[in-house]
């Protein structure tokens, strides 16, 4: 899949801090066409994007990347799994086996990854 295709996205721990890399992966997704739904606990802003505060707002999605460390990840199981995503990435700080187990047993894929490297790459 490329940069080109796009590929509506949850942020899952959408931060409106600068120099978090969700803010900077919204940004970027956003940038290269995705639609792009930036779920966080607080309310804010990336650049002209909202923090969708409440997860049940976000539409169908294709790729639901995760910002959430895995003890942060445990109360959003249910709601990741509910979505129905078609794959979910595991960005540097976020692989969880008890989660991923979850995932493979629905048949989601999988990944182990940098959104944006993959992005940055055109492998997204």
């Amino acid at each position: 899949m490329t940069s080109t295709t796009p590929v509506p996205t949850l942020v899952l721990g959408a931060s409106s801090k600068a120099d978090r890399y969700s803010f900077l992966a919204t940004e970027k997704l956003h940038r290269y066409g995705h639609p792009v739904f930036p779920v966080g606990l607080r309310p804010g802003h990336i650049n002209d994007l909202s923090i969708i505060t409440d997860s049940n707002l976000v539409p169908e999605i294709h790729t639901i990347t995760l910002y959430l460390n895995p003890s942060n990840q445990i109360e959003w199981y249910d709601y990741i799994l509910s979505k129905k995503p078609k794959r979910v990435i595991f960005n540097p700080g976020t692989w969880n086996p008890e989660l991923v187990s979850k995932l493979e047993e629905k048949a989601i894929e999988v990944v182990d990854g940098c959104t944006l490297v993959m992005l940055s790459s055109n492998q997204y």
